[in-house]
């Protein structure tokens, strides 16, 4: 669909790739992946039709859309959230102005037998007929699902935008992006706002429901389900794979290895070359195989190896004091913002040593609680901070407590202590701060990478009590490594509060569920708890047992929910077999009735094409009977589909 043929881009005559070339096909599904600062996101632009190139050539048919979601973008706040979702089907609407209007007119107008009114017939009809085609009377309920997949709920659609933080109304914007249905989805960081739930929605929308997508992201569970080919962007030109980001890395590790091997070779004689040069310079007899030498020197290509990978580089948070036996407990903890409870009755006990995962859709108070604990704010009930703790805070806004005059290096130098003083540049680069960048103020830094500084600085502080709220939005999959690794050896207690799956898997033993203005606790890792949370979703185990209620039944704690749960799936195991068998039978179902749609819808628009067809209105009529019936088997295949996978596990 899109062609990209020897693209050069230059930024201040420097290039940042060039003689890129490659084909962006129907159905793609792409994850473009490389260092920060590699082109990504100004390939996107590029492809979006935003940024010219220096050189080369993008051809993208005229009726091809493309659609693109940029990592910031400047946001209106003068709709609700309804009337803003609904600028996605603006042709739909300008159609349906059309149609009132000319309605209007065929009943004002009296002259029945005039070859005007004859022909406002026609266009009426012609229109109306359109208008059924598109979905006309349906899009309010695609609208509906795909607000309440990225987390609205319904009581959220008349509200105004302005009313939402930033990273809803980027929600916002995705959902408009989605609902047009553009032939290619170019993406930049859409995870970045979105919690583990909605995550999921929109990877079963890409996977299921979109034509071409092309993405940046640093969530490697998300690209890994959704795309199935990589193409990196290194040392200024692509490598193009037909895998998974998973398989990707393993035959990239195998090309360095070449790369590294090919230019040790060629280092290797580069020098032998130079050797001979020098030693024979001065010798008439040799003259003429030193000139030949020089200029063989001359016509080497240096091989260029991709730039090194620093995720090995190890970090150990310094020793600190050990802490008491419960570093936190919480005892009826309750957070009321005026009419509005963000939780109530929270009791809860990490001990020391636990690494816990605060989990939940935003606005559902895990910051809350957060702030907390640092005692940030006030809230009724009883909580305590156990005996000798320090506490190593990390929010977005820590960012912001850094000292402006310094610069990248400095910062970090003045807190590093021992033997980590020399591998400093080493850490830096690790987190995306390499070369001159070490020298730049804190000042002239971008809100990520002053996270990313502070990150740094925090995982030099002895510390034995981690609270990191959403540590990991402006990190690279390499620094995500590093972090996720020295996290893992730090032997005091940790609190994630984060949505990224893959970078709470294997780090986190528990989870904490907020939601509904509860805290329910789940033993076990964070696939533990999305399995478990697809089972009480499919076998309706969220009872009120399970939960505290208004009549003051009890809360299960989280070891007797844990095993109630166990033994609730252990005595449905047979029904769950029949559940998915009915279920695989439902989906083939489906797919041969889509198949058959399909096949009579084609045939119908073959006819529609011809002149007699284009006249004859029972032809259109047949072909929106179609498409409705098409759509209605389509949304239960989904349905079915999903179900099915939830039964699966």
């Amino acid at each position: 669909m899109i062609s990209i043929e020897n693209l050069q881009v230059e930024f201040a005559a420097k290039p940042l790739f060039e003689d890129v070339t490659f084909v962006i096909n129907k159905k793609d599904r792409i994850a473009l992946v490389g260092k920060n600062g590699a082109g990504k996101s100004t390939m996107l632009k590029i492809l979006a039709g935003l940024q010219s190139p220096t050189g080369g050539n993008v051809a993208i048919p005229k009726d091809i859309s493309v659609g693109y979601l940029p990592q910031v973008m400047v946001l209106s706040d003068s709709h609700t959230v309804m009337e803003e979702a609904e600028q996605a089907f603006e042709h739909i609407s300008e159609l349906q102005e059309s149609i009132e209007l000319m309605n209007n007119q065929l009943a004002e107008r009296t002259d029945y037998e005039s070859e005007e009114y004859q022909s406002l017939i026609e266009k009426f009809t012609h229109a109306n007929e359109h208008y059924q085609m598109m979905g006309g009377n349906n899009y309010r309920a695609e609208i509906e699902r795909t607000l309440q997949g990225l987390g609205f709920v319904r009581t959220d659609f008349d509200r105004p935008t302005s009313e939402f933080s930033g990273g809803w109304r980027m929600r916002i914007e995705l959902a408009k992006l989605l609902l047009r249905r553009p032939d290619v989805l170019l993406l930049d960081e859409p995870t970045n706002h979105l919690d583990i739930e909605s995550i999921q929605w929109l990877e079963n929308f890409l996977a299921t429901r979109c034509n071409a997508v092309v993405l940046v992201s640093h969530d490697r569970a998300f690209i890994n389900n959704v795309t199935t080919r990589t193409i990196e962007i290194s040392c200024g030109r692509i490598y193009d794979y037909r895998v998974k980001y998973d398989e990707f890395m393993q035959l990239r590790a195998e090309r360095r290895e070449q790369q590294l091997r090919a230019y040790e070779n060629q280092q290797k004689e580069i020098q032998e070359t130079k050797d001979f040069i020098e030693r024979f310079r001065y010798k008439p007899t040799k003259a003429v195989q030193v000139q030949s030498r020089i200029k063989q020197l001359e016509k080497i290509v240096p091989i260029e190896v991709d730039e090194v990978d620093n995720s090995a580089l190890r970090l150990k948070f310094p020793p600190a004091q050990r802490s008491g036996d419960y570093p936190v407990i919480c005892d009826g903890v309750k957070k009321v913002y005026g009419e509005h409870t963000v939780f109530s009755r929270v009791d809860l006990t990490i001990k020391r040593g636990e690494k816990v995962a605060f989990v939940g859709k935003n606005g559902e108070g895990k910051s809350t609680l957060v702030k907390c604990i640092m005692g940030e704010i006030p809230f009724d009930g009883n909580l305590k901070i156990g005996h000798n703790i320090k506490i190593g805070y990390f929010a977005q806004n820590q960012a912001q407590l850094l000292d402006e005059n310094l610069t990248v290096f400095d910062t970090i130098d003045r807190v590093a202590v021992g033997d980590i003083r020399t591998r400093i540049k080493d850490i830096l680069g690790a987190f995306m701060f390499g070369g001159e960048a070490i020298e730049k103020k804190v000042k002239v830094l971008s809100g990520g990478e002053r996270s990313r500084l502070a990150m740094i600085r925090l995982l030099l502080e002895p510390v034995n009590l981690l609270i990191l709220d959403e540590p990991t939005n402006h990190l690279d999959m390499r620094s995500k490594d590093v972090l996720k690794d020295a996290i893992r050896e730090f032997d005091g207690t940790v609190i994630v509060v984060s949505h990224d799956r893959e970078f709470l898997d294997g780090l986190v033993t528990k989870v904490y569920e907020f939601g509904g203005g509860q805290v329910r606790e789940h033993l076990g890792g964070i696939y533990d708890f999305l399995q478990k949370k697809r089972i009480d979703s499919l076998d309706k185990l969220s009872s009120p047992t399970l939960s505290s209620s208004p009549t003051g039944e009890k809360k299960l704690s989280g070891r007797e929910e844990n095993s109630s749960a166990s033994k609730l799936s252990y005595e449905q195991q047979k029904e769950q077999q029949k559940l998915i068998r009915r279920l695989e039978k439902v989906v083939a179902d489906c797919e041969a009735r889509i198949e058959g749609l399909e096949a009579d819808i084609a045939s119908l628009e073959e006819l529609m094409a011809t002149p007699e067809g284009a006249s004859d209105m029972s032809l259109y009529e047949k072909h929106t009977n179609l498409k409705k019936q098409l759509d209605t088997v389509v949304e239960e295949w989904e349905t079915a589909s999903i179900e099915l996978e939830e039964a699966i596990g």
